[in-house]
Formats: C-alpha cells, structure tokens, sequence
C-alpha cells in the first residue's frame, strides 16, 4: 500500500475556489447545459458518481470515470450505481480512505491516462479528492467534470495554468505532510515523470 497524502484542514478553503466552470441546476440539466462546451477533449475524466450517471446516460461517454457508489456520504441509489456500470469499460478498483489522496490512486489514475481503453475506476473509500491528481496528470486540452452537491457539475479544462495553479496547491498539501522524504515519487508521478 503506497502512501496516504491527507488534506489538512487549513487548505481545505483552497478547495472551495472553483478551477472551472461550474454548471448550474440538477445533475442532468447540468450535464445537458455543458454538453457545447466540451468540445473536443484530448481526455474526457469524470469524477463523481452522479455526474458520471447523467453524462453516460446522456450518452457522454468518458475515457476515465472515476466512482464510488456514493454521493453526499451517502450511498448512491441503485439507479446511480447500476447507471455508472458500462459495459464498454475495463473496471479498476482502488482503496482510498476519506479525505485522503493514496499513492494507489495517484498511480490508478495515471495508469488509466495512457491507457487505449475507456477506464472505470471503482473506489473502495471515497473519490471526493481524484479530481486534483486527475486535471495535474491529465494531457493538456482534457476535460475533467467532477460535481458540486448541490450546486451542480464543475467542468475543468485542462491548461497550462490550471495545472500549474493546482500543482502549487498540491505542493503547499505535499509540504503539511509528516513523510515528506517519501513524497519525492508522487511528486513525479504528480508532474507526468
């Protein structure tokens, strides 16, 4: 089991900034809104079990989908897990604790990236984090879609800035960390090495 990078609750307000858009209303209106704009992605992520619902059955269908079988903490309705099931997926499943950032699913991620095939990663734990390791691995151009409860789904394009504002969050998050002379690998996983 690889390391656990944990998210200190004095940079959790870092998080609440949006690095995207965000598009408004339920999970599907959502979806059906920012379907123009999304263009043509290098990478299509989707993190989040009903933002991964309404995209596949929208039919939307991502390179990298990223669940749970959970939404708000709470199990998702068998609709929503069944819904996020495709067959045309190859399913890895990960163990990934709340509020925390493996090493495992750092490593899941960026394996599914350069993956050719659509990639369904199944998270024993929760995937609230993924979308950070997933935009800072992602190819330039990509799309990462990830919900906000309640709110609706962020929709993240992947560019040169983004990447280096989220790899300056990470760096400040890889810094409160006690095992900082272990973090030297996911640092380069992290910048694509």
């Amino acid at each position: 089991m690889g390391l656990h990078i944990s998210l200190p609750e004095s940079l959790r307000p870092l998080l609440r900034k949006p690095f995207g858009v965000l598009y408004t209303g339920t999970g599907g209106d959502a979806v059906r809104s920012l379907v123009d704009d999304l263009d043509n992605p290098t990478i299509l992520i989707s993190v989040g079990d009903v933002t991964t619902f309404h995209l596949l059955e929208s039919n939307i269908i991502p390179d990298i989908l990223i669940v749970d079988d959970r939404t708000k903490r709470a199990p998702a309705s068998s609709q929503v897990v069944y819904g996020t099931k495709h067959k045309g997926f190859t399913e890895i499943t990960v163990d990934n604790p709340p509020g925390v950032i493996t090493e495992d699913l750092i490593d899941v991620i960026g394996d599914a990236i350069v993956s050719d095939k659509n990639v369904r990663i199944f998270v024993q734990g929760e995937e609230d984090l993924a979308a950070l390791p997933a935009i800072l691995m992602a190819p330039l151009n990509s799309v990462v879609l990830y919900g906000q409860p309640d709110k609706g789904v962020m929709l993240v394009r992947v560019t040169e800035s983004i990447k280096a504002e989220l790899k300056d969050l990470f760096d400040k998050i890889l810094e409160k960390q006690d095992h900082k002379e272990q973090l030297y690998n996911v640092r380069r996983k992290l910048n694509g090495y």
